[in-house]
């Protein structure tokens, strides 16, 4: 065998000035690639502005304005809505088979505003039946929890899939709906 040769150390990239058209098109890319609220926009943004400033000595101050005056035209552009983002989110979260508790605390993490979160959440429960009945469900069949299990070890795992469902943010009403149902239709 060759004998390995050795790898140049590798130097760390130089970070770009953040000047408005670079933080333009950054911004403009981001939103191409991911939907995202109007916070976590800033925040992506304002990393930059720090890595910025602090290789090239510029004005954080200056970069913040930047970002803010960005963000105000993608939302008058509509390229940003916390809304339409949120209901994004839930949509696939529910699929998913997460709970509301969960997805609260997801969409808090990304920025998007309390009252906003809690419309979109209302919004669900007003369309149809029980959305955090249909989350757990899902969640159990995918873990193959309750009804979905083997019936031989049903009876010993139910305080494990009681508890699965609980860790997983569900009111334990839910979970022994779904844990106790005798088949999966139920």
């Amino acid at each position: 065998m060759a004998a390995q040769q050795e790898k140049p150390i590798s130097k760390r990239k130089i970070p770009r000035k953040a000047t408005p058209r670079y933080l333009e098109n950054a911004a403009l890319y981001y939103l191409e690639r991911f939907a995202t609220s109007v916070e976590n926009l800033r925040r992506v943004l304002m990393r930059k502005v720090e890595r910025s400033a602090h290789h090239h000595g510029a004005d954080r101050d200056e970069g913040a304005r930047i970002v803010d005056d960005l963000i105000g035209r993608f939302l008058k552009l509509s390229l940003l809505d916390d809304r339409l983002y949120s209901e994004g989110k839930v949509r696939a979260f529910r699929r998913q088979g997460n709970s509301t508790r969960s997805i609260r605390a997801k969409l808090l993490t990304k920025g998007v505003p309390f009252d906003v979160i809690e419309d979109t959440l209302m919004n669900e429960v007003r369309e149809g039946p029980n959305p955090e009945l249909a989350a757990a469900s899902r969640l159990a069949r995918r873990r193959r929890l309750g009804p979905w299990r083997d019936s031989r070890d049903r009876t010993e795992r139910r305080e494990k899939d009681l508890a699965a469902l609980g860790r997983a943010g569900f009111s334990y009403d839910v979970a022994l709906r779904i844990i106790d149902a005798e088949t999966a239709e139920d």
